[in-house]
């Protein structure tokens, strides 16, 4: 549904109000594709953007930014030259558009014609004036609540639209494309991207891109299951843009070998894999990085991981696994795939390829190339041939102990057999989170730099106990399958390890050179999570950080130049733009843990308001708890519920961060425990009912877990011990 409000923005129509994130039952069936209305249906009346224009926009338009990355490049840097090492330091507040939710933001605003799109994590569409903030109009796709619960990593999360023929397209958090008309906000098209007979347990968390008349879109979850299936199978669609027509789908990992594949490249890469793996879904699901070539017209897809996480649980007897963590060129046309490179074979540790992908052309060995980059996970920086998939170079560019180097012979990394998981429980670097995740890289084409958020954060792997003892993997329905050990006797491994508190937890900025593998320079964060950058001509490098500071840095030293403290948390990528000759950056700023705020835009300019007033802090303080009654076998019981289906989203041993901590529930919410549990009574604040999983013991078992665990932090908080 659409809000409008309207404003003096002439090409801009406004709709009427007809609500407001409210969500659909969780039986509600998905939608129907709506029938093509023809082509003189639609006249395009804002957003008016096609191929050409986005490939002419880096030399034509400096002052947009009307793609993802701001061209189909994707080098997220900017030449605007208002702001720079000189100017910034008086950079502040233009606008602060509020967006009333304290779930994650991670969309990237596009900015066209001086019209601001953005999301936020309900897939919620707001339409802005890019100079004032004020809001033109407001789509609510109203997601599937009951769909929240597949988030893989806490709750809902979007990155962005897409804007192309008069359109902004939208891939919903419970996996619709869907398209509504720039001017107005109204609903043109709406599909639901899952395909048959799967049970519609796939989320969508990344842009679309649109180009070549279609619009292309994957989705996520790869470790969530559903009511028959134990994970999920990825796979890219590409729809019509103007129809929502299905055009053509590529399936990332081969399905049952008994059935007919989908397409000829599937049956060999069907020959990578053992055992029974399409019983566990494979994963492989396209969830972040999509990428137009147009000088090659060619798609590049990044891939997931596999699921479950362990390869000896994936496929008994190993393989490769194709195509898990690759990068995969395919026709735009027809789906039709040219060439692959796997950065992981046989991943082991969540090491997906989905990360941001830059294309340009570089020298390199004495010869001009056509390349593309990318800094995945796994830690390695790969320079790969876009025309032929080749790779050129690979070099570490984060801390890593699971591989020494990639072997440019073969292509392949060279693992280290100390590191295998598989029989000595150990720390691993990077863990799951990677040395790089979806938070974008920019690229500075004339200083031929990259610059990366890194990430150091280890992960202690740890197969199941019930697989090492007997060899088989019981999975879970409606679930995630991560295949790890999890809960309390994780925690005991850790406890009993060489190294309780593994390696720091630490996270940088780094400037690095794709040609040599020289990292020019370093800065260290001052928390180990960081956002999404924002290169410019200036010299400048912008980046936010979970402690919600945004700063500017020197493109060549690596100096810090100029911070702002939002007083939330920064994940998102800056972006920058001019309207009516005046440069404007801006971010997507979340809730904070420390203080009382909630996620909001924050447009800055040069001569802005110089800083936010310091919001209330939030209390942290836990209240006395109700007595603990269950036996330390029940509580025991819960334990194992509660990190199968609660800790994704509460967090691990019920210390929550943003997402109701429930240790601090009141005594009302206690009463009520099951009422929300299994009843959804909180199904409108995106918290599911979880009764096909769970029966009424099950989740009392959970809720004295809870107890318990508030119960032993109060009393060390009132001890003063806590931690």
């Amino acid at each position: 549904m659409t809000r409008a409000v309207p404003i003096a923005v002439a090409v801009l129509a406004s709709v009427a109000m007809a609500g407001w994130l409210l969500l659909t039952p969780p039986d509600a069936p998905p939608p129907e594709q709506a029938p093509d209305p023809g082509p003189s249906a639609f006249t395009p009346r804002a957003g008016i953007v096609d191929d050409a224009r986005i490939m002419s926009a880096a030399a034509d338009e400096p002052g947009a930014w009307i793609a993802y990355g701001r061209t189909y490049e994707q080098h997220r840097h900017a030449s605007l030259t208002a702001v720079d090492r000189e100017t910034v330091a008086d950079l502040g507040i233009a606008w602060v558009k509020p967006l009333d939710t304290i779930h994650r933001l991670q969309a990237t605003p596009l900015v066209v014609d001086g019209v601001m799109y953005v999301t936020d994590p309900m897939s919620v569409v707001y339409a802005l004036d890019a100079a004032s903030g004020e809001e033109i109009w407001r789509f609510d796709p109203e997601i599937n609540g009951q769909l929240v619960r597949f988030s893989c990593c806490g709750g809902p999360m979007n990155r962005g639209v897409a804007v192309y023929g008069g359109r902004v397209f939208i891939g919903t958090f419970d996996a619709r494309l869907v398209a509504v008309d720039a001017a107005s906000g109204e609903k043109l098209w709406d599909v639901n991207t899952n395909y048959a007979p799967h049970e519609f347990s796939y989320t969508i968390s990344g842009a679309p891109l649109v180009a070549a008349g279609k619009v292309y879109i994957g989705n996520s979850s790869s470790e969530f299951g559903g009511a028959t299936t134990a994970g999920h199978r990825g796979y890219l669609s590409a729809y019509d843009a103007a129809t929502g027509e299905l055009a053509w789908r590529f399936f990332t990992v081969p399905g049952n070998p008994a059935e007919p594949f989908e397409h000829p490249e599937l049956e060999e890469a069907a020959k990578t894999w053992k055992g029974e793996w399409w019983k566990m879904g494979g994963g492989g699901t396209v969830w972040n990085s999509i990428v137009y070539d147009p000088e090659l017209h060619t798609v590049y897809i990044g891939t997931g991981n596999g699921a479950p996480w362990p390869r000896a649980i994936r496929s008994p007897g190993g393989g490769d696994n194709l195509f898990l963590s690759s990068i995969v060129a395919v026709d735009p046309d027809t789906g039709e795939m040219k060439w692959y490179y796997q950065t992981t074979p046989g991943d082991n540790w969540d090491f997906a390829a989905t990360q941001h992908m830059v294309l340009d052309e570089i020298e390199l060995h004495g010869e001009r190339r056509k390349v593309l980059m990318q800094a995945p996970k796994n830690g390695f920086f790969y320079v790969i041939d876009r025309e032929n998939g080749e790779l050129l170079n690979a070099f570490a560019f984060g801390a890593l102990n699971w591989a020494t180097h990639v072997d440019l012979e073969t292509g392949r990394p060279v693992e280290d057999p100390a590191a295998y998981y598989e029989d000595n429980p150990q720390w691993i670097l990077p863990g799951n989170s990677g040395a790089h995740t979806w938070h974008p890289m920019s690229w500075d084409p004339a200083r031929r730099l990259v610059f990366i958020p890194t990430q150091e954060l280890a992960l202690f792997y740890a197969l199941p106990q019930e697989f090492t003892e007997t060899g088989v993997y019981k999975a879970r329905f409606n679930t995630w399958n991560l295949g790890l050990e999890r809960g309390q006797r994780h925690a005991d491994l850790v406890a009993a390890s060489d190294d309780p508190e593994g390696p720091p937890r630490q996270g940088f900025l780094k400037a690095f050179d794709p040609v040599t593998g020289e990292m020019r320079w370093s800065v260290r964060n001052t928390v180990p999570y960081a956002g999404g950058l924002l290169s410019t001509a200036t010299g400048l490098v912008f980046q936010g950080d979970s402690a919600g500071v945004l700063s500017a840095y020197d493109s060549d030293t690596g100096e810090r130049l100029w911070n702002l403290d939002a007083y939330g948390s920064i994940g998102a990528p800056p972006v920058t733009y001019e309207v009516d000759g005046e440069q404007y950056l801006a971010v997507l700023v979340g809730a904070h843990w420390s203080h009382e705020t909630t996620g909001r835009v924050v447009a800055l300019r040069l001569g802005g308001a110089p800083a936010f007033p310091e919001p209330p802090v939030r209390d942290r303080t836990l209240p006395k708890p109700p007595p603990l009654t269950a036996s330390p076998e029940q509580v025991a019981e819960g334990n194992v519920h509660y990190h199968l289906y609660c800790g994704a989203c509460h967090g691990g041993q019920a210390r929550g961060g943003l997402i109701a901590d429930l240790r601090r529930m009141t005594r009302e919410t206690h009463d009520a425990f099951l009422a929300i549990v299994l009843g959804g009574a909180y199904r409108d604040r995106g918290m599911a009912s979880f009764d096909d999983v769970l029966d009424v013991t099950a989740a009392q078992r959970v809720h004295d877990y809870v107890i318990a665990r508030a119960n032993a932090d109060w009393e060390a908080q009132e001890a003063g011990t806590a931690q």
